[in-house]
């Protein structure tokens, strides 16, 4: 079992995490607030804009801040680990987040910056009573994430992957690994609405913005901040 702290956010002092898109969202208007020891952008042009883009066209924002931590396991071992069943092709919701099967032995939990820690040390102590080689880690610095929302997401989706998010080939809570934007990621439908979520390096996360970006804004779409975000329902 393993665990590589230097990959954790800083959790004590005034040392901030940034995300590696802080520098484009700031220069597209973003208002950055301290939040759970990361800087996030809350905000851009104003909730009515914003939230016309989500309702109307389509928006995206940086939720790089998610924790995720990455358990790989024998597949006999990795859902006793996570304390739920597992399918490839799609996600579980649990009561921390999300649970995302990329291979039958590897999987990452996301959840809230503010659980991360506590959802850490759980898996740690679950991988340990494990029989076989187990690996936990908190890799939340090492993905970007971005959730791409509203009635033109998939389209904005279809300008730079082709991975299918059709209903039909995406159905609610569907998860898929793939290449987005010529790139390693993968693509988590949230819930049954317009609302997804792409996972990626952030080595690559200043080009994976500036694909998004100009992919939305041929929509009318745009950036939005996490507080508009958290008071829309994507239907």
């Amino acid at each position: 079992m393993s665990r590589l702290e230097f990959l954790s956010p800083g959790e004590n002092g005034d040392a901030l995490a940034r995300s590696s898109m802080e520098r484009q969202a700031l220069a597209a208007g973003g208002k950055l607030e301290r939040r759970d020891g990361w800087s996030i952008a809350t905000g851009f042009d104003g909730e009515q804009a914003e939230r016309g883009r989500l309702e109307d066209s389509v928006g995206f924002a940086d939720l790089s801040h998610l924790g995720k931590i990455e358990v790989q396991a024998a597949a006999t071992d990795l859902e006793g680990i996570l304390g739920a069943r597992l399918e490839l092709g799609s996600a579980t919701r649990t009561d921390a987040g999300w649970l995302l099967p990329y291979t039958p032995e590897r999987a990452i939990a996301l959840c809230d910056p503010a659980e991360r820690a506590g959802l850490l040390d759980r898996l740690l102590d679950a991988a340990g009573s494990a029989g076989g080689l187990t690996s936990v880690i908190d890799v939340t610095t090492t993905f970007g994430a971005l959730v791409i929302a509203g009635p033109l997401a998939r389209e904005t989706f279809a300008r730079f992957t082709a991975i299918d998010l059709r209903p039909d080939a995406l159905p609610p809570n569907g998860f898929r690994p793939g290449s987005v934007a010529r790139t390693p990621g993968a693509v988590l439908r949230e819930g049954d609405g317009d609302r997804f979520l792409m996972l990626f390096g952030s080595a690559v996360g200043q080009y994976m913005w500036t694909v998004v970006e100009d992919a939305a804004a041929r929509l009318g779409g745009g950036p939005v901040g996490t507080r508009v975000l958290e008071g829309v329902t994507v239907a």
